[in-house]
This record gives C-alpha cells, sequence and structure tokens, in this order.
C-alpha cells in the first residue's frame, strides 16, 4: 500500500508500561486497547508494519468456526462450545466498531457465509449435525437445499448471516495510526531475540536495545521465547490462496467453505483493479511437502470447475497457519513463565478474529487482571479430549531427525541448478544450498535453531522450511521468516563460483 506508515527501528533503551511484540492483527488490536486507556504500549516489529502473516490472510471474518462446533462440543463442552461462537462474533462486531471509531476504510462489509459439503466427503450427516451444534451455541444458522446466486453447484447449505470481509491491511494501517495518534511508539525492523519477566521486565532486539517495561505481550504468530510447552500443543501448516479475476456481479458478495480436510474457503474481494475470487486451501503442514508449487495448479483446478465464470489468474501466495491442538487460539499468560508475560499464538484458521480476541482477552488481563473468556482461551489449558491430537502432533516430526543420518538430496553443488535450493551432506554436517539467478551460492548451515530439525526446501516461496515446528528462513540470508526459531540459520562459507548445470538433476528423496 502506498500510503503504508513508515517506523524507524528502535536503535536505543527504552521504557513502557506494556512492550508488545509483533505489528500483526493481534499485537496492534491489543496496543490499540491499552493506548486508548492511556496505557504506555511501544510496539516492536522485525519486518515492516505489513511483513507478518496478518499480510497474507483472505480477510474471512466469521464465526462459523473452522473447527466444526460438533467438534469443539466434544472437546470443550456444550458451554465452551457457546463461548467460543459469542467470542469470535464479538471479535467482529469489535472490528467494525474500531473502523467507525477510527475512520479506517477497509472495505469493511457484512456477508453471508455458506458452509457446504466438500465433494467426496464421506460424511453423509456433516451439515445436519453441524447445524444442531451451531445451534446449541447460539448461532443464528439456517439449513438450506442450497447456496443462492451462482453458488446452487455446491447443493445444500448452512447459512450463517452477518459474517464479514475486509481489507486486513487497510485494517491494520488504521490501527497503526491510531496507536501512534494516542501516543503509543511503533519500532520496526525491530528483532526481539530475548524477554524477560518478573520484575526486571523487557524485550531486547538483535541490535541490544532493550524495552524496560511492566507487561511483555509475546504476538509474534509463535512465542519464540518458548522453545518447547507450547509448540507441543499446536503445528504449523502452509495455506495456499489464489486469486482470479471475476467479472463484477458473476457472483454474490459471500463467504464459502465446504468440510473437506484439507478444505477450500473462497471470498469475493471487490478491490480498486476489480472482482477477484479469492480461492485457498491445500493446507499442508510446513516443510513437510515434497513440492508445494502443484498447491496452487489444485487451486486453480478446483476453482475453475466450480466457477467456470472464474477468469485469469492475477495473483498467488501463502500464509502459516498455527493449528491447535483443541480448535481455539492460547490466548493469555504465557505458561511457565511470570504473570507479567502474555502470548498470542494457535491462530487457526480464524486468525482474523483470533487475533482480535488476542487485543481483548490480554489488554483486559492486564488492565483489569481478568477477561470473561480466560479460562477458554488460557495457554495452560489441558484439553483431555484432545489428547490424540496432541500424541499425533508431538509424534509427526519425530522421523524427521532421521534425515541427520540419510544422504544429502545431491552430491555436489555443482549439481544444483540456478533459482533452486538443496540439502547436501558434508561430512557429519547438512548444508542448506540455494543458488540464485545470477548463479551466486547462498550456504548455510541445515539445522534449524529452535530443535535442531534438517529443513527443507520450499519451492514456490523459495526458503527453507523447518518440518518440525515450522520455522522458516530466507533462502539468501538464513534471516527467519516465521518463529519459533528466534535466530536464523548458521551463515556457511561458499565456494568459488562455478557453472550452472544445464539440467536440473533427480533429486534423491
Amino acid at each position: 500500500m502506498n500510503d503504508t506508515p513508515v517506523f524507524a527501528p528502535l536503535t536505543a533503551d527504552a521504557h513502557a508500561r506494556t512492550c508488545v511484540i509483533g505489528a500483526g492483527i493481534a499485537g496492534l488490536t491489543t496496543a490499540w486497547r491499552l493506548a486508548r486507556t492511556g496505557h504506555d504500549v511501544i510496539v516492536l516489529e522485525e519486518h515492516d508494519l505489513h511483513g507478518g502473516q496478518t499480510a497474507r490472510t483472505t480477510g474471512h471474518l466469521c464465526d462459523a468456526l473452522d473447527d466444526r462446533y460438533f467438534e469443539l462440543e466434544h472437546l470443550h463442552g456444550e458451554r465452551g462450545a457457546h463461548l467460543a461462537a459469542h467470542s469470535h462474533g464479538i471479535a467482529i462486531d469489535t472490528i467494525e466498531h474500531i473502523c467507525e471509531e477510527e475512520g479506517i476504510d477497509c472495505a469493511f462489509a457484512r456477508v453471508d457465509g455458506y458452509l457446504v459439503r466438500g465433494e467426496g466427503d464421506p460424511h453423509a450427516d456433516v451439515l445436519q449435525r453441524e447445524y444442531e451444534a451451531a445451534r446449541r451455541a447460539g448461532l443464528n444458522v439456517e439449513l438450506l437445499d442450497s447456496a443462492p446466486g451462482g453458488l446452487e453447484r455446491f447443493g445444500p447449505a448452512l447459512r450463517f448471516p452477518r459474517q464479514a470481509r475486509f481489507d486486513a491491511l487497510a485494517y491494520t494501517t488504521g490501527l497503526a495510526r491510531a496507536i501512534v495518534r494516542m501516543g503509543g511508539r511503533i519500532h520496526t525492523h525491530s528483532h526481539v531475540v530475548h524477554v524477560d519477566g518478573g520484575g526486571n521486565a523487557g524485550a531486547t532486539t538483535d541490535s541490544g536495545a532493550r524495552v524496560q517495561c511492566e507487561n511483555v505481550v509475546v504476538a509474534a504468530n509463535v512465542p519464540f521465547n518458548d522453545r518447547v510447552t507450547i509448540h507441543t500443543k499446536q503445528a504449523a501448516y502452509r495455506t495456499y490462496v489464489v486469486a482470479l479475476r471475476l467479472d463484477p456481479g458473476s457472483l454474490p458478495d459471500a463467504l464459502l467453505w465446504d468440510t473437506l480436510d484439507p478444505y477450500h474457503y473462497v471470498r469475493i474481494a471487490p478491490a480498486r483493479n476489480g472482482t477477484w475470487l479469492l480461492v485457498g486451501g491445500e493446507d499442508r503442514k510446513t516443510g513437510q511437502d515434497d513440492s508445494t508449487l502443484v498447491h496452487y495448479e489444485v487451486l486453480e483446478s478446483w476453482a475453475r470447475s466450480h466457477f467456470p465464470m472464474a477468469l485469469d489468474v492475477g495473483y498467488r501466495w501463502s500464509g502459516q497457519v498455527i493449528e491447535p491442538i483443541d480448535g481455539l487460539g492460547f490466548l493469555g499468560h504465557n505458561p511457565g513463565l511470570a504473570d507479567n508475560v502474555y502470548v498470542a499464538t494457535g491462530d487457526s484458521g480464524n486468525g482474523l478474529t483470533h487475533g482480535t480476541l488476542a487485543g481483548l482477552i490480554v489488554a483486559d488481563l492486564i488492565v483489569d487482571g481478568d477477561s470473561p473468556w480466560r479460562a477458554l482461551y488460557a495457554p495452560n489449558r489441558r484439553t483431555l479430549r484432545a489428547a490424540d491430537a496432541f500424541v499425533r502432533e508431538t509424534l509427526n516430526f519425530m522421523p524427521y531427525y532421521s534425515d541427520w543420518v540419510s544422504a544429502g538430496e545431491i552430491e555436489g553443488l555443482d549439481q544444483l541448478p540456478a533459482g533452486e535450493g538443496a540439502v547436501l551432506r558434508r561430512g557429519l554436517h547438512k548444508i542448506a544450498a540455494f543458488r540464485d539467478e545470477d548463479n551466486a551460492l547462498h550456504l548455510h548451515s541445515a539445522k534449524c535453531p529452535h530443535l535442531g530439525c534438517v529443513v527443507h526446501w520450499n519451492d514456490a516461496e523459495r526458503s527453507w522450511d523447518c518440518p518440525c515446528h515450522g520455522s522458516r528462513f530466507d533462502a539468501r540470508d538464513g534471516s527467519c521468516l516465521n518463529g519459533p526459531a528466534a535466530h536464523g540459520l548458521a551463515p556457511l562459507e561458499a565456494p568459488a563460483p562455478s557453472a550452472v548445470p544445464t539440467s536440473r538433476p533427480a533429486i534423491r528423496m
């Protein structure tokens, strides 16, 4: 966006009552609510204002949660499912209210949302079960023979009224401007590497500058300050999106999701440069794909088969989704740390409402000491009925430690084409090698600095991704793109330039 505000890095020690780490929707909502009460707050962001995962969403705002209400009811009880529905509805209301109060022009609009049974879903009664559970959760939902206005081909549907869509970047830009206007401070390109709680609470950046404060809020998508505890209760997935051009009016302005796993999610996005059909899905665990490029092709094929009026593909991107084992985010006191350290993570596929809820819950905990949703979203909660998911996610990454004893994907750097990356063995070490389009080699240790897994090459985004806990690293300089790793990959010295191979070698799996 051309009107995105620019903020300077933190270059000297500072003081504030609260330091918020992360300038996505969770961090900025928290900071906005605190600043609105006269609270002295500093926000630290490691990238620019729009460098995080909020920029990679598709703008769905819904209380029709991705994890079915009959599943939430099983995991959290009927009261828990009711609180989840109510809280996400309040999150949408909060965004609408902030847009009005701050005059934020972000194309916010209330629209209907439709849940349809995905082709091939073996559960014939899934819509009926969800209808009954959603009604018990207090939602005003209808079971229709079909969705209207060009969506009839999907068959029976659940209609969730008063969902919403918006431009997330325009919204967070408005939040940032409001925070600064109210006296808050924002510093971008300020990478926090250490967090302290207790009487000496604060956050220290990689430049050595430190914010001394009373409270620290880690809203950086995943808690880099927590090496194990939270990460055993959630998993990182990549979700993929394609944007296809539409003729205006060819489809209703609505949201749509199906019941498959991985599922598809769709919305119409009116924009200054035309009308777009946003189609997302094909979620896969980060770093555990042989090829990520194929997911864009699958999404486009699915979109064209279900929306034949769609035109050319104009954009495609992916984002990181953090899936909690029991369907709800971890928002509140960071377990195992002092009570003045807070965390916001586990956004699931509802990151925009979960992020807004983080601002509501954490700000209430800081100012008032309590929140009506504190227990439901408590990061230290133990959902006994999610034990199977806990074991599954905890053990999922263990086989990837065997990468340390396997051969490399290529035998030598001379086999690496320009624009590609691969892992090779050098003695006891694994090397993450990337050759750029100018034939320059960029070599780093393939050891993820979080818990030591071997990173894998992401051919769609030219990054190194960890298959264990989802950390991602830049292919050129090794810097950390996504936590939980707090640091980048260790650099290695590259040999003198060599000739570019004329053909792509076979990759040994």
